[in-house]
Protein backbone atom coordinates (compact mmCIF):
# COMPACT_ATOMS: atom_id res chain seq x y z
CA UNK A 1 0.00 0.00 0.00
CA UNK A 2 2.93 2.57 0.85
CA UNK A 3 4.07 2.04 -2.44
CA UNK A 4 1.07 3.62 -4.23
CA UNK A 5 1.66 6.71 -2.69
CA UNK A 6 5.23 6.73 -4.56
CA UNK A 7 3.60 5.50 -7.73
CA UNK A 8 0.78 8.27 -7.16
CA UNK A 9 3.27 11.28 -6.01
CA UNK A 10 5.35 10.38 -9.41
CA UNK A 11 2.28 10.02 -11.80
CA UNK A 12 1.18 14.09 -10.58
CA UNK A 13 4.54 15.11 -10.69
CA UNK A 14 5.22 13.80 -14.69
CA UNK A 15 1.94 15.14 -15.38
CA UNK A 16 2.48 18.59 -14.13
CA UNK A 17 4.73 18.52 -17.09
CA UNK A 18 1.82 18.71 -18.77
CA UNK A 19 0.53 22.10 -17.95
CA UNK A 20 1.46 25.17 -20.13
CA UNK A 21 0.77 27.63 -17.32
CA UNK A 22 3.91 27.54 -15.22
CA UNK A 23 1.90 28.89 -11.80
CA UNK A 24 0.36 25.69 -12.10
CA UNK A 25 2.89 23.58 -12.97
CA UNK A 26 4.77 24.30 -10.23
CA UNK A 27 1.67 24.56 -7.22
CA UNK A 28 1.47 20.60 -9.09
CA UNK A 29 4.82 19.86 -8.46
CA UNK A 30 4.32 21.19 -4.89
CA UNK A 31 1.76 18.71 -4.31
CA UNK A 32 3.50 15.99 -5.50
CA UNK A 33 6.52 17.23 -3.15
CA UNK A 34 3.47 17.15 -0.76
CA UNK A 35 2.81 13.43 -1.11
CA UNK A 36 6.43 12.75 -1.61
CA UNK A 37 7.05 14.01 1.70
CA UNK A 38 4.08 11.61 3.55
CA UNK A 39 5.78 9.01 1.82
CA UNK A 40 9.09 9.53 3.40
CA UNK A 41 7.75 9.70 6.74
CA UNK A 42 5.57 6.83 6.23
CA UNK A 43 8.91 4.93 5.18
CA UNK A 44 10.60 6.62 7.72
CA UNK A 45 13.48 8.34 4.92
CA UNK A 46 14.61 11.85 6.26
CA UNK A 47 16.06 12.26 2.91
CA UNK A 48 13.09 12.12 1.43
CA UNK A 49 11.35 14.01 3.53
CA UNK A 50 13.75 16.77 3.71
CA UNK A 51 14.66 17.09 -0.20
CA UNK A 52 10.65 17.72 -0.62
CA UNK A 53 9.72 19.84 1.97
CA UNK A 54 12.14 21.81 0.07
CA UNK A 55 11.17 21.81 -3.34
CA UNK A 56 6.94 22.00 -2.13
CA UNK A 57 8.39 25.46 0.05
CA UNK A 58 10.00 26.22 -3.50
CA UNK A 59 7.59 25.30 -6.01
CA UNK A 60 5.01 27.18 -3.74
CA UNK A 61 7.40 30.46 -3.34
CA UNK A 62 8.12 30.98 -6.78
CA UNK A 63 4.13 31.27 -7.40
CA UNK A 64 3.79 34.32 -5.24
CA UNK A 65 3.44 37.53 -7.07
CA UNK A 66 6.48 39.73 -7.17
CA UNK A 67 6.95 43.09 -6.36
CA UNK A 68 8.54 45.40 -9.06
CA UNK A 69 7.45 48.46 -11.28
CA UNK A 70 4.23 48.00 -12.89
CA UNK A 71 2.94 48.76 -16.26
CA UNK A 72 2.12 51.96 -15.25
CA UNK A 73 5.38 52.64 -13.46
CA UNK A 74 7.28 51.61 -17.08
CA UNK A 75 5.22 54.17 -19.12
CA UNK A 76 6.64 57.19 -17.04
CA UNK A 77 10.28 55.79 -16.34
CA UNK A 78 10.62 55.16 -19.64
CA UNK A 79 10.25 58.29 -21.89
CA UNK A 80 12.13 59.89 -19.11
CA UNK A 81 15.42 57.98 -19.67
CA UNK A 82 14.65 58.06 -23.50
CA UNK A 83 15.04 62.21 -22.74
CA UNK A 84 18.68 61.52 -21.05
CA UNK A 85 19.64 59.69 -24.09
CA UNK A 86 22.45 61.32 -26.64
CA UNK A 87 20.82 61.81 -30.06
Amino acid sequence: MLAWIGWVATAVFAGSYLCKDQTALRRIQAAAAVLWVGYGVLIGAMPVVVANLIVAGVALWSTLPRQGPSDDDRDVVAPAVLERLPQ
